[in-house]
């Protein structure tokens, strides 16, 4: 769940012009591996555009050839007609190879960024993720790269060979006929002044609308993995009124952003016309009186002024895709400067032969400054004992897990394993220390097989039935048609929960870790699926320190301490025993479930 400071910063992010200066700087770090190719291929797209431009001189002297007295040199023709031949030709072979050099330098850079914030996601910690929606992170690995992609490959070749355009043919315009060259004093300033206010109207909308794609894409998939849940309920009529919500906002943003991007299109277009209307008017009447001497160069020059015109005019109408990508770019940027995880203190060791003997001390910590979670929580654990801890939801139970496995680090206190504090050994150690089951279940895309030995180095397929066996599952992945080879999609959606949780015992099983951590790791299975498990369970359990967060109070009566936790704090500890007879929180607890269950 995204905190409200997030989702302020997040939108003051929207509101800020998007920084040229920034993401040209990190555009630079990955091309430029590429340098000698962008090289090869700007001189390729110069030449081809020189080639080009050469065009309408050639048009200019076969017009000439067209004499007052009505003599013509059709030979001289014909030879200008093979060299514009020759020279286009030339020029699309040129451009066409820069086009496709420049798309596969974009497809390097693209791939060098995303596997740069794939990594950089896979560095950050914990809090980051717990903070954000998983479909707008998915949606800068997607969307805002497969943008910044496209505007590489097409939009970046179009203003190369549009700036390179717009210079020759100015030269050239002036060359030809530089008196007609007035025209542009007063329509080039226009066009210049106009796009530049557009610019910095439509920055901020486009990372408005890519802000708000993101969102779209995060309550999408949050939906979508929560489906039954959502049937469940109900709750598909006000499932689809936040849907529409949030689809309308993100399209409001859609249609605000295009629609002043695509202005400078017609605008500047306008201008254009504009131009070629007061050069073929003056053109005319400086032929008239002799100014210039010959109707070849007053064609010359209008083709010339297209061809100035023209890409300008394209860079106009590419403006808001422009400002799509530059907003998608620092978005994907800013994910490559966020904190990853702190490193390890320095002289951190190594945590070997782990016992399991755990002390926690006096812990105090909050996800938020201002909103304690843990105020005072000690244990004590010895090796092999079975530490269960208790409480309602929201009591402060997973925290302790978190700060247990160093996902955060506690705000005072200490936790010691063997008589080490955890802050003070690398983060690897601790976390191979321990062994997890989950109430989420989390299966990837692959055989059974792949994923029971996910973690374990050296794993045969007897180790792998082995620990299936124990775990009673084997059976079932036996009457699948490929057996442990069956391959398990999306999420496993092809075999049932209680059989996924089952997957990830058998997992645990494989992986031999002096510490254990339970979060109601049978939550998922029928009764009798329970039963033939706990004897496995057991197994699994027997001589590792186990932590198990407990929902159901009659799973954990074998424990050597129960932990009670109410907001924060302990309020009993004991055996289930000891806990009954005081008749407090935990026998309240205990008996509120089978008042419950009756």
């Amino acid at each position: 769940m995204m905190r409200e400071g997030n989702v302020r910063d997040t939108r003051s992010f929207g509101r800020r012009r998007v920084n040229v200066r920034y993401i040209v700087k990190n555009l630079g770090r990955y091309t430029k591996p590429y340098a000698a190719l962008f090289v090869l291929i700007f001189f390729a797209s110069l030449a081809g555009t020189a080639l080009s431009l050469l065009g309408p001189q050639v048009c200019g002297l076969a017009i000439d050839e067209i004499k007052t007295d009505g003599t013509t040199d059709m030979s001289m023709i014909w030879r200008y007609a093979v060299i514009l031949v020759a020279v286009y030709i030339a020029s699309g072979v040129l451009t066409y190879l820069s086009s496709i050099g420049l798309s596969y330098l974009s497809r390097c850079v693209i791939k060098r960024i995303r596997t740069d914030i794939f990594a950089r996601l896979m560095s950050l910690p914990v809090s980051y993720f717990d903070t954000r929606q998983a479909g707008d992170i998915i949606s800068v690995l997607s969307y805002d790269l497969d943008t910044l992609g496209e505007s590489l490959a097409n939009d970046v070749m179009m203003v190369l060979t549009s700036v390179v355009t717009i210079v020759g043919s100015l030269i050239m315009m002036l060359v030809t006929a530089p008196v007609l060259v007035v025209v542009f004093v007063v329509t080039i300033p226009l066009s210049a002044l106009f796009t530049w206010w557009l610019t910095k109207k439509v920055q901020p909308l486009f990372r408005k609308r890519s802000r708000k794609l993101g969102e779209l894409n995060g309550f999408i998939e949050e939906i979508i993995t929560g489906q039954k849940t959502t049937k469940a309920y109900n709750c598909e009529e006000a499932v689809i009124d936040r849907f529409e919500k949030k689809n309308v906002d993100a399209v409001d943003a859609y249609t605000v952003a295009e629609s002043y991007g695509t202005i400078s299109g017609p605008a500047v277009n306008f201008m254009n016309n504009l131009s070629l209307a007061l050069i073929s008017v003056f053109g005319a009447i400086m032929y008239m009186t002799g100014l210039i001497p010959s109707v070849g160069k007053i064609a010359s020059f209008v083709l010339y002024s297209r061809k100035f015109s023209g890409p300008i005019n394209e860079i106009a109408n590419v403006l808001s895709e422009f400002q799509s990508a530059l907003a998608a770019a620092e978005r994907a940027f800013r994910v490559l400067e966020e904190q990853p995880e702190a490193p390890d203190s320095i002289g951190a060791e190594e945590l070997k032969d782990v016992k399991g003997n755990v002390e926690i001390e006096h812990l105090r910590f909050g996800y938020t400054p201002g909103k304690v979670v843990i105020k005072d929580f000690s244990l004590r654990a010895e090796s092999g004992d079975v530490v269960a801890i208790v409480g309602h939801t929201g009591a402060g139970k997973t925290t302790v897990i978190n700060l247990l496995m160093r996902f955060y680090d506690a705000d005072s206190g200490t936790i010691k394993i063997d008589g080490k504090d955890i802050t003070k050994v690398t983060r690897a150690s601790l976390r191979r220390s321990f062994t997890m089951v989950l109430q989420d279940t989390w299966l990837f895309s692959g055989t059974i097989y792949e994923n029971v030995a996910y973690g374990s180095e050296n794993v045969t397929r007897e180790d792998v039935e082995r620990v299936c066996r124990a775990a009673k599952i084997h059976s079932f992945i036996s009457k699948l048609p490929q057996g442990y080879d069956t391959v398990l999609t999306d999420n496993a959606v092809n075999i049932s929960k209680g059989q996924k949780q089952l997957l990830t015992i058998a997992r645990a099983m494989l992986l031999d870790s002096p510490m254990l951590i339970l979060d109601e790791a049978t939550s998922n299975v029928d009764t009798r699926t329970e039963q033939y498990i706990q004897q496995a369970m057991e197994n699994l359990m027997r001589g590792r320190t186990c932590f198990v967060i407990a929902h159901r109070l009659s799973t954990i009566k074998h424990a050597k301490t129960i932990i009670v936790m109410n907001n924060g704090d302990v309020v009993e500890q004991g055996t289930h025993d000891e806990l009954m007879q005081k008749g407090g929180y935990y026998s309240q607890l205990y008996y509120s479930q089978f008042d419950s269950a009756e």
